[in-house]
């Protein structure tokens, strides 16, 4: 059980880009590709299509020997680059310019959107990551109540919390009462529907109890720890139990 305070999350290698986030795959047909693009700035027509019959004949030795290293691919590439720039120059003559190649350029807008998107994926990481310690540190020091409000991203917070930690009974008691008093943005029914498929099965099953509870006119602000006693015994006799007093309120509703 870890009772620490130094909390780490489970599963979010993102959140430790602070001290350097994990390596990126080499693209070598990428690199390949640069590489004849470097080479073939600033020529002609024909001066590509020499670049073009060197690189085919240094492909051809390299298939011929059996001990050639697997590079990831990336002669193929710098074959299939040549060959475009050549077609591209038997049009325009040259000399050949990257810098006004749509091509290169598409793919250098691309690099970037999803630099960006990968940027803005880590941050939004990061944020979860500080939302689930802080929760956390809130249920140590016995300050997560209800007067701390729900946000929109809680339940992927609390899908990076370690079971193991005691802090985390705490922290799903607060779960179930913001979703069963619907507070915070659990008022929105969108949110508490997609809590239903986000959240524990016992964190729903004690929201769902508490809820039923609470219409029958009973307390549940206090003395109802059985409730999270159930719920993490036996999620779907918690729902079930929750289920039939919902209809027995209904049906004594009706009657009355």
């Amino acid at each position: 059980m870890n009772t620490s305070d130094g909390w780490r999350p489970r599963r979010v290698p993102e959140a430790r880009g602070r001290v350097g986030g994990p390596r990126t795959p080499i693209d070598y047909a990428k690199v390949g590709r640069s590489s004849v693009r470097r080479r073939a700035r600033g020529m002609t027509h024909s001066e590509a299509v020499a670049g073009l019959e060197g690189a085919e004949q240094q492909a051809h030795l390299e298939r011929r020997d059996e001990s050639a290293f697997d590079d990831g691919g990336r002669r193929a590439a710098e074959l299939a680059e040549w060959q475009r720039v050549v077609q591209l120059l038997a049009v325009t003559g040259g000399p050949y310019d990257p810098d006004v190649d749509v091509v290169v350029q598409e793919e250098l807008a691309e690099d970037r959107r999803r630099e960006e998107a990968e940027q803005q994926h880590r941050q939004e990481q990061q944020q979860l990551a500080d939302r689930a310690a802080e929760l956390l540190a809130l249920a140590g020091s016995g300050r997560l109540d209800r007067t701390v409000a729900s946000r929109p991203g809680d339940e992927a917070a609390r899908a990076l919390l370690d079971d193991y930690d005691y802090r985390v009974l705490a922290v799903d008691d607060w779960f179930a009462r913001a979703l069963a008093d619907r507070d915070g943005h659990y008022a929105d029914p969108a949110a508490r529907a997609a809590a239903v498929g986000s959240l524990p099965a016992s964190v729903r099953a004690r929201a769902a109890l508490l809820a039923a509870l609470a219409r029958t006119g009973a307390p549940v602000d206090d003395g109802l720890e059985f409730v999270g006693r159930l719920a993490q015994a036996d999620p779907d006799a918690t729902t079930a139990l929750a289920a039939w007093l919902e209809t027995a309120a209904a049906v004594k509703g009706g009657t009355a």
